[in-house]
């Protein structure tokens, strides 16, 4: 069955029966399913998540930091994993348009602009500064604490991604003309490095041309942290900056096209054709994936991969895991249908936003507000750190299975 983009819906979800999207028109009735395994990885992708940044102490498995600089370990294939779930959510929740039409752009714009709000305020959150300077008034410390908030952050770059990658595929439409897009932005953005970056290098920490564009935009009060280069020079430094956010929408968008690949399978009605149509949509993905690693390994070569600034190399590599994953979990999940035993996961997936604003205001409240010394309690090596972790994200596995089985879904 060929399903045709209609603008019409009728309604967004019937979680418990598995109802994802209805539209009608001329008394024409379509129903989708919904895909259990983008719902898993999802989960499996936000509880790595609070894992990875909430250990205790600097102490850590090296895996489950970031790389300093040059590299990739599994905590920085944990961002562009987010990113690419956007983008195959986006083949569904954008299926109801078949062109950028008013009513699209402002659920795309509404909806950017709610997840780039909510991610400032969790980057003020709780709202007043945790440490003063006593030698000033309370009004004299917070306006001191609100003239360097951070303006960027994880939500805000997603929101940034879902806007334009949304515009994007909605005036393109066609698959290669998105595959160009890719292309040209990622050239776009290396060509910007290549030209405006200084010494030490393009792909440096000091020398990237992101810094002077976060800098200039943003302000080097408002980055995620300010440095001084080797001249005396003031530099602002932001791994969730805007220049870099050029190679972010291209995982948006190749998230899009393995979501449209996904979707095209989950029309079918009947069971036996649409496990079959699901399992050749795995073996594409699982080709595209080792293409998506070989060509970010290949450009590795000559553009090093650094998720600070979201480089093309890391991208691609980035993208191509993900893909392998997204593959697996269709296979394990829509196909032979072993979706119980990720049960938790799955409920997670449900409540992705919720459960990572949770997991940030609670960090916040126990160790700013409470004074909570994990250091203390839990010491400082990697296995007591990976043990707060795993606590840690327990409490929200528990709440996430709460929220499923109550059947609640606080969406944007």
């Amino acid at each position: 069955m060929k399903y045709q983009n209609h603008p019409w819906p009728i309604f967004e979800y019937g979680m418990e029966k598995g109802i994802v999207l209805s539209e009608k028109k001329d008394n024409f009735v379509f129903v989708m399913k919904r895909c259990e395994s983008l719902d898993i990885l999802r989960g499996l992708t936000v509880a790595l998540m609070i894992v990875v940044n909430n250990g205790a102490g600097s102490v850590r498995f090296h895996s489950l930091t970031h790389s300093s600089w040059e590299g990739c370990t599994l905590c920085d294939l944990v961002f562009p994993t987010f990113l690419f779930c956007v983008g195959v959510s986006m083949a569904f929740s954008l299926a109801r348009f078949d062109r950028l039409s008013m009513p699209a752009a402002r659920k795309i714009g509404k909806r950017g602009l709610l997840i780039f709000m909510l991610g400032l305020l969790l980057n003020a959150f709780p709202f007043y500064p945790l440490s003063t300077d006593p030698s000033l008034s309370f009004g004299e410390n917070w306006s001191a604490w609100a003239s360097h908030l951070r303006i960027m952050g994880v939500l805000q770059r997603i929101a940034l991604c879902y806007v334009f990658a949304s515009v994007l595929v909605l005036l393109l439409r066609k698959t290669r003309r998105i595959v160009a897009a890719v292309i040209g932005l990622s050239v776009l953005y290396t060509g910007i490095l290549l030209v405006f970056g200084t010494a030490p290098g393009p792909f440096s920490y000091e020398g990237n041309a992101a810094n002077e564009v976060n800098t200039f935009l943003l302000g080097k009060n408002h980055v995620y942290k300010v440095f001084s280069r080797a001249d005396g020079t003031v530099c602002g430094f932001d791994p969730e900056g805007i220049l870099d956010t050029l190679s972010a929408i291209c995982t948006t968008l190749l998230g899009f096209l393995s979501g449209r690949l996904l979707r095209r399978a989950s029309v079918l009605e009947d069971s036996s054709v649409r496990a079959r149509a699901l399992q050749e949509v795995a073996l594409k993905l699982y080709m595209w994936s080792a293409v998506c690693m070989a060509l970010g390994q290949l450009l590795s070569t000559w553009i090093p991969m650094v998720k600070k600034i979201w480089t093309p190399s890391y991208m691609l590599y980035a993208a191509g895991i993900t893909m392998f994953m997204l593959a697996l979990m269709i296979y394990l999940v829509d196909v032979k249908g072993w979706g119980r035993f990720f049960y938790p996961f799955k409920a997670m997936g449900m409540n992705p936003l919720a459960l990572y604003c949770l997991s940030w205001v609670l960090a916040v409240t126990l160790t700013g507000i409470i004074g909570f010394d994990k250091h203390a309690v839990f010491g400082k090596n990697e296995f007591t750190s990976l043990l707060y972790s795993l606590l840690f994200v327990s409490v929200h596995l528990i709440v996430g299975v709460l929220l499923y089985r109550k059947k609640i879904f606080i969406k944007i």
